[in-house]
């Protein structure tokens, strides 16, 4: 039964990959000395231990002269430990064991870093770990220094450096490792539901829940976009009916997946598994149309601890049962997932078949778990601290969250000597910018106040409020309650001494007016020197005017006041004679106002008036 099912499992490989490559992702390795081999190589990332994505590492490189190979336990009490007071790195040469086990062995060393030297000349290839090994799971679990496959000629020119007794040293760079072009980092994460398959199975499952609140934190905030996939394969036409594949297969053997005890006999099918992995991806596709994508982390470690195929309890009802303690609308995702009996495409499934063949940059998913970031994949263990740092140097240079900056997983560069960038002191001002990939030299933007310059050596305040901040870096200096500032708020940059002072403005010293004679230079006068400014006294009762520089007489004489009486007396005269002439104008004009609205209410001209007052005496006299 084993025997047939690998064999049907080695014709799904070939049909899906026929089609596709397989990229080896690399590292820079540069040759700093001697310096007739100086320049940069490249180096296979190995897919097993940290490696340091977003830094690197400067050693010395060491090559054992015993047990060159790494396959057994090298002698001596960390012997490639303290050989100089830089890291060691350790250079093998490939064959007779696994690849880890020589990074292991070298660890246990005292090595920082394993370079293998390629053992004939051929592309560069991944160094991937055993897939089953009776004592592989004792040591691969605990390797977490960085290794890389070197090319022979490469690895050559190294020995032959160390053979004549030169100091090899070398960087081992990572920081470009992982394409930062933007503020968003987007990753690709696939996996497989099925939790029967060994080591690495149990690699992805304890990522997944300890990388959990990460991920969260990162698609809740929009720093991340995150993506499931799962590896299915297809059964080839011919074998369409046999019972392997349809114990492996839906849709009538378009999607298929490895049967999860290796044996047809027991346990779960492979079919379970790709129903639950297209179970898993719906979720993830509806939690997604209603901005909770990150539902699926909670979704896959709440599965993976209440149905777990150990416990027999891996089926549809208990993924409902999660789905509801979540939730997450069922009925939507019973469409999403559809008919797995049906002889028709699945679309879901369908798209990642297609997203398994790599395109551009990425290269064939092989490999499972695989983390996919930026479009380049992840190699090295699926380890909380070390994704987290590989997803942070996808990030362009000073976009980074919080979470990246924080102590656990990257080095504070501005710590030491400010990253030799231009600092204040005095306001605390620096242009040490930390990043994820190390630091950068950049005039700040403090309180509102722009810094201008090249950051490294100068920064300069700049703008109308820049003397609100450390006076914008300018003299100042107060005495007696008196301040002098060489800041300006009228100007936007520069710092100039105040009147009474000379200097550059960075310092300012006072101007002795009395001893330079530039001020109080009137007769008689007494100069004293104050700081900022002077006094001067002039002789007698005269007042001296600061702005001329003259001395005038206090009091007038008596011509003076005779005048100051006459023009006092003409302004007095001409004030009453103004009044009188209003007033008499005022009066006027009420008459000929009343005058106006009298004539409205009595029209009779003067005559008339006259006529009948001497009428009506004589009609009087009648009656008596």
């Amino acid at each position: 039964m084993k025997l047939c099912m690998f064999f049907v499992l080695f014709i799904f490989l070939s049909y899906v990959h026929v089609q596709g490559r397989f990229v080896v992702e690399k590292n820079s390795i540069t040759v700093l000395s001697p310096h007739k081999i100086r320049g940069k190589k490249d180096g296979a990332i190995g897919n097993f231990g940290l490696p340091n994505y977003g830094g690197y590492i400067v050693g010395s490189l060491v090559y054992p002269q015993k047990g060159s190979h790494g396959c057994e336990d090298f002698e001596g009490d960390k012997p490639f430990k303290f050989r100089s007071y830089r890291p060691t790195i350790v250079l093998l040469d490939r064959g007779d064991c696994y690849f880890a086990l020589k990074v292991w062995h070298a660890q246990q060393a005292g090595a920082a870093a394993v370079l293998v030297a390629d053992s004939i000349d051929e592309t560069l290839i991944t160094m991937d770990s055993p897939e089953e090994s009776t004592d592989a799971d004792g040591y691969i679990e605990k390797i977490v220094i960085p290794s890389a496959l070197i090319d022979k000629s490469f690895g050559d020119s190294l020995k032959d450096s160390l053979n004549n007794k030169d100091e090899v040293l070398l960087r081992i760079d990572w920081r470009e490792s992982v394409p930062h072009p933007d503020n968003r980092v987007e990753y690709e994460f696939w996996t497989n539901s099925n939790d029967e398959c060994g080591a690495r199975c149990d690699e992805q499952m304890n990522f997944v829940k300890n990388f959990k609140g990460h991920a969260q934190i990162l698609e809740r905030g929009g720093y991340t976009l995150f993506t499931p996939h799962y590896i299915t394969w297809f059964c080839p036409q011919p074998f369409v009916e046999s019972s392997q594949c349809k114990s492996q297969c839906i849709n009538r053997g378009r999607y298929c997946a490895p049967d999860p005890e290796k044996d047809f006999g027991e346990g779960y099918e492979g079919k379970d598994v790709v129903y639950e992995n297209l179970r898993q991806l719906c979720v993830h596709r509806v939690a997604n149309e209603s901005n909770r994508s990150w539902v699926w982390w909670d979704y896959v470690t709440d599965f993976h601890v209440r149905c777990s195929m150990k416990e027999k309890k891996y089926s549809k009802d208990c993924a409902e049962d999660v789905m509801k303690s979540l939730d997450l609308p069922i009925e939507k995702i019973k469409k999403c997932i559809g008919d797995p009996e049906a002889d028709v495409e699945n679309e879901v499934l369908k798209i990642e078949q297609t997203a398994q063949i790599g395109g551009g940059s990425r290269g064939d998913v092989t490999i499972l778990p695989t983390l996919v970031l930026n479009n380049v994949q992840y190699r090295g263990k699926l380890e909380r601290t070390s994704v987290l740092k590989a997803i942070c140097a996808g990030f362009k240079e000073t976009t980074e969250p919080q979470v990246c900056l924080s102590g656990d997983i990257e080095t504070n560069e501005c710590l030491e000597r400010n990253g030799g960038c231009w600092k204040d002191r005095s306001a605390n001002v620096t242009a040490c910018k930390d990043t994820f990939r190390g630091r950068v030299c950049e005039c700040p933007i403090v309180k509102g106040v722009q810094y201008k310059g090249d950051g490294y050596t100068t920064c300069e305040a700049f703008g109308p409020a820049r003397c609100s901040l450390n006076n914008g870096g300018c003299w100042s200096e107060t005495r007696n309650k008196i301040t002098f500032s060489a800041c300006s708020e009228s100007k936007v940059n520069g710092c100039h001494c105040p009147v009474g002072f000379l200097g550059d403005g960075n310092k300012c010293e006072d101007v002795d007016e009395c001893n330079e004679r530039s001020a109080c230079q009137c007769d008689g006068c007494s100069c004293k020197n104050t700081w900022g400014s002077y006094d001067c006294k002039c002789k007698g009762n005269l007042l001296y005017i600061k702005e001329q520089d003259i001395c005038i007489e206090r009091s007038g004489s008596k011509f003076g006041k005779v005048i100051a009486f006459v023009v006092i007396a003409v302004v007095v005269g001409a004030g009453l004679a103004g009044y009188v002439f209003y007033k008499y104008r005022l009066r006027s004009y009420m008459d000929s106002e009343i005058m106006a609205i009298m004539s409205q209410y009595m029209p009779l001209d003067q005559q008339n008036n006259v006529v009948h007052a001497e009428s009506e005496p004589l009609r009087q006299q009648g009656t008596v």
